[in-house]
């Protein structure tokens, strides 16, 4: 099992934290070199994203952009068919109730495991904290934005059902998008669905809408409230609730982008393929024009050098002006495969090559 889940029991570190400032102006531009034939049919649910080229990351102007955004680079992709709203709960339920499949947060952590990650001398955990548990969002009054383990707590009994612990429930959240779900449970609800999660550079394609240089997934107008879920109030300890939730609302609740995507800006952050490694956006940028990138080979992070980490995109209900502006297009999330929290959950992708697998076995879920 992975080194975070231990590092999260100590340190309950996860979130970004970034500087705000005054808003760029900038201007829109259509993609260009798009292939718009849809395809005559689909997979029910999905959104049919054309065939293009865009510039991945932030550019050089975007004030909000961290280092691993940048530098900016072009990508060209294929048509890919993504969904068009987050995994639901619903959904979600039918894959457990098919497969009996359990999903990281309901398995206590394996200590044998564990220590296989992290330095020799490292001592074991208490027994009270390896035990079937995650991370779950806790308000908490504080002037200091840096320390992330002030608001975020190791709840026993906390997954898919019960997402703030075992008092909480999902019987009134069904259209709600699935959260606690690590990396490796999206990847196999999705290979039970006959997808796949999208990749680093698919999702902020989608994302973008058909446009080009925006900083955000409708464009550049900062209304985000209309748009999405995100924190409205005094980040971490008053929500207002101005958007209607203090955390996920049900998918499709906010306006879709440009490509009818719901969604991608806040209520959950969601899970991509890639791995993360500091340095691929520079090693990108000497290559031209990359079709089709997968991602980096290997995964690096000088700040957790020993700890393997997939990229998330998109924001969550946590994010805030005072605090993260992670529902920019270009914005990126890392974390270990095996974390769930209370506010991840993923969409799935597939090529109209899978569906036309799918629809003739007759599988489609």
């Amino acid at each position: 099992m992975p080194i975070f889940r231990f590092l999260m029991l100590f340190l309950f570190v996860l979130c970004i934290s970034c500087n705000q400032k005054k808003q760029p102006k900038k201007t829109t531009q259509a993609l260009t070199n798009q292939d718009n034939n849809i395809p005559e049919d689909g997979p029910p649910g999905m959104v049919w994203i054309p065939t293009g080229q865009f510039t991945m990351g932030a550019l050089p102007s975007d004030p909000y952009a961290r280092i691993d955004e940048k530098p900016a680079h072009q990508v060209a992709l294929s048509g890919f068919w993504i969904d068009a709203k987050e995994v639901t709960n619903a959904e979600f339920k039918k894959f457990i109730e098919a497969t009996n499949y359990i999903t990281t947060a309901e398995q206590k952590p394996d200590w044998e495991e564990l220590k296989k990650q992290v330095p020799p001398d490292t001592p074991k955990p208490h027994d009270s904290l390896l035990v079937a548990a995650s991370m779950v969002f806790t308000p908490v009054e504080t002037d200091n934005l840096f320390d992330w383990s002030q608001w975020w707590s190791w709840v026993k009994g906390a997954n898919w059902k019960h997402p703030q612990g075992p008092k909480s429930s999902i019987v009134d959240k069904q259209d709600h998008p699935v959260v606690q779900v690590s990396w490796d449970d999206a990847l196999a609800y999705l290979k039970w669905a006959g997808k796949r999660l999208p990749t680093d550079a698919e999702w902020e394609f989608a994302a973008r809408g058909g446009l080009q240089n925006n900083l955000y997934p409708w464009g550049n107008n900062s209304n985000i409230i209309a748009h999405g879920n995100t924190w409205q109030g005094t980040f971490p300890l008053y929500n207002s609730l101005k958007d209607g939730y203090f955390n996920t609302a049900p998918v499709g609740s906010y306006k879709p982008n440009g490509y009818g995507l719901y969604d991608m800006a806040g209520n959950v952050w969601e899970w991509t393929s890639d791995w993360y490694n500091a340095k691929y956006y520079q090693e990108s940028a000497n290559k031209g024009i990359i079709t089709n990138p997968k991602g980096a080979n290997t995964p690096f992070d000088p700040q957790q050098p020993n700890v393997p980490q997939r990229i998330m995109r998109g924001g969550s209900f946590l994010c805030n002006n005072s605090y993260c502006s992670s529902y920019r297009a270009s914005a990126r999330m890392h974390t270990s495969p095996d974390t769930s929290q209370d506010h991840v959950g993923f969409r799935g992708v597939m090529t109209q090559e899978q569906w036309q697998v799918i629809k003739k076995q007759g599988k489609s879920n």
